[in-house]
């Protein structure tokens, strides 16, 4: 008797003892429904043929186990399929029209039932899942328990409590023995479950890892770590290029102190060192091979006791910052010496119209002899009235007044000036203007001080037969004014530096007419470029935006 209930216990967990061995990896997860229907379905049909009769006629065979755990973890077409298997072997037993009856009632309550609480089951809870585990094991109970008292009518009354206890003895039995499959079940679901999320946290914290590799090695920061003695421990490839020929493997392991020797730092003490001993952020400006470096050395804590686990040295490349910085400063002194210049020049100018004036006076007096030193001195004091009035005119970053107009207009009001010029110094005037040529807003009398200085500037570059070519040019975005000259041209060297102001070229030159050009361009928004080869001339080339349009 003890085998036979032994074996029916056996066959009931089979299922689940085959199910936790086989489901051990998370791809096999797609075949969980049809291999529990298939062993469920099995462990179903020995329950039946190894089924026990005990002596108070209980049925003892658990096949509603593998029955219950089959339907509700084998989905739909496996609960069909072992709903099919279980009604073919309950048929067999079926002998006595009572029984038939009983047996098709159960079949319309539970059937429909179970359909339902399989749905709901995949989204259960853990509580829920338990609920309805008891739910459906009470109705397979009463149902078994129902059959055995329509067995027993002929019960007498000292049998019945023993019949009874009976049955409840194996409601608790099978209550027991199919919460525990499907808490193995779901052990095994829970088991695979916790693969999967490690699987995920791992790659995740693999590709976190990555990419802040990447980001280290990547980033235009000198990234170094050393541990809590001071040896380094990695360096990202900014930090290696400037330790080159020595690799990686150089420097790993070394104390940070050989580092900064390779790297040629200039500090004042050991960043590391310092931050080891005072566990504080240390911030500091040196400078190695011949660049400036803002520097971060801060500790590196420990997650959960507290401690510093390491050093972590950063610094960033401000040498252009620096440099831009001193820049704005010596900008800063030009301004207010080109502020106090401009002022003095100013006043300059009224002492010099008075001796101009004496000068001229003196000159009508004079013998005519003398006439000749008079006339050289006013041509100096108007040559330097001349340097003064482009030198303000420089300095003053003032507003100018614009209006629409048509920069073919300005030029021919200009050719005959040019033409005068250029004949005084047996030179031709080549005048190319486009055909319907938008309105720009300009200021007119700069504008002619623009060509003037161009043309001037083109002339004085050629020798007595050369030919200046003025063209204006119609384009999608923009107009443009091209002067050209067939002289001498420009050094490549000098072309940098041709509109810093005092810087010229020639012999009696200022360096104020180009400077001062780029200056009436800006304020009329455009640009001017020059081209020029040594020997065969050179072209300025400005172009200005057309009104409503995005140019630069």
């Amino acid at each position: 008797m003890w085998k036979d209930s032994m074996l029916q216990i056996l066959i009931a967990f089979f299922p689940v003892f085959i199910f936790m061995v086989w489901y051990s990896r998370p791809e096999k997860t797609r075949y969980v429904p049809a291999f529990l229907t298939i062993v469920c379905g099995v462990a179903i049909c020995l329950s039946f043929q190894f089924a026990l009769v005990s002596n108070d006629a209980v049925i003892f065979d658990f096949r509603h186990v593998p029955f219950v755990v089959g339907t509700l973890y084998g989905g739909i077409p496996g609960a069909i399929l072992l709903i099919i298997i279980y009604l073919a072997m309950c048929l067999n037993d079926l002998s006595q029209q009572a029984d038939i009856i009983l047996f098709a009632a159960f079949v319309m309550i539970y059937f429909p039932i179970l359909f339902y609480r399989i749905r709901a089951y995949k989204t259960s809870g853990r509580a829920k899942k338990r609920r309805i585990v008891y739910f459906l094991c009470s109705l397979l109970a009463l149902f078994q328990v129902a059959q055995f008292f329509d067995s027993g009518s002929d019960w007498s009354a000292s049998e019945l409590p023993v019949h009874i206890v009976a049955s409840i003895t194996f409601y608790l039995f099978f209550l027991l023995a199919t919460t525990l499959c499907v808490y193995f079940v779901e052990l095994g679901f829970e088991r695979i479950q916790l693969q999967i999320q490690l699987y995920d946290v791992s790659n995740k914290y693999r590709g976190e890892v990555r990419r802040l590799q990447q980001f280290i090695d990547n980033t235009p920061l000198i990234v170094v770590f050393c541990d809590a003695e001071g040896r380094v421990t990695h360096i990202n490839d900014m930090a290696q290029r400037l330790v080159s020929p020595l690799g990686n493997s150089d420097i790993i392991n070394r104390y940070f102190s050989f580092f900064a020797k390779r790297m040629e730092m200039e500090a004042e003490t050991n960043p590391v060192e310092h931050v080891l001993q005072d566990e504080d952020r240390y911030t500091e400006v040196v400078r190695a091979r011949g660049r400036a470096y803002y520097t971060v050395t801060c500790p590196i804590k420990q997650l959960h006791l507290g401690g510093m686990d390491g050093v972590l040295f950063i610094g960033h490349d401000i040498t252009e910052i620096q440099q831009l910085k001193d820049e704005v400063n010596r900008m800063d002194r030009l301004s207010l010496v080109g502020q106090m210049a401009a002022s003095i020049t100013h006043e300059i100018r009224n002492p010099m119209a008075v001796i101009r004036g004496f000068v001229q006076l003196l000159n009508e007096r004079s013998p005519d002899d003398q006439q000749s030193y008079f006339r050289i001195v006013i041509d100096e004091l108007d040559r330097a009235n001349a340097i003064i009035n482009d030198f303000l005119s420089l300095a003053q970053n003032r507003i100018v007044e614009k209006e629409a107009s048509n920069l073919n207009e300005l030029m021919n009001e200009l050719l005959p000036l040019l033409w005068a010029d250029a004949n005084l110094r047996g030179q031709i005037i080549d005048m190319r203007l486009g055909e319907e040529m938008d309105l720009l807003h300009m200021n007119s009398k700069e504008m002619k001080q623009l060509v003037l200085n161009l043309a001037r500037n083109g002339m004085e570059a050629m020798n007595d037969k050369g030919t200046l070519r003025l063209e204006t040019l119609n384009m999608a975005n923009t107009i443009q004014l091209r002067v050209t000259d067939n002289g001498v041209g420009i050094a490549p060297e000098k072309l940098e530096k041709l509109f810093e102001p005092f810087y010229t070229t020639k012999t009696n030159g200022t360096g104020l007419g180009l400077a001062l050009c780029l200056s009436i361009v800006e304020r009329h928004n455009g640009k001017i470029h020059v081209e020029s080869e040594p020997g065969r001339g050179t072209s300025f080339i400005v172009s200005f935006c057309k009104p409503g349009r995005n140019c630069w």
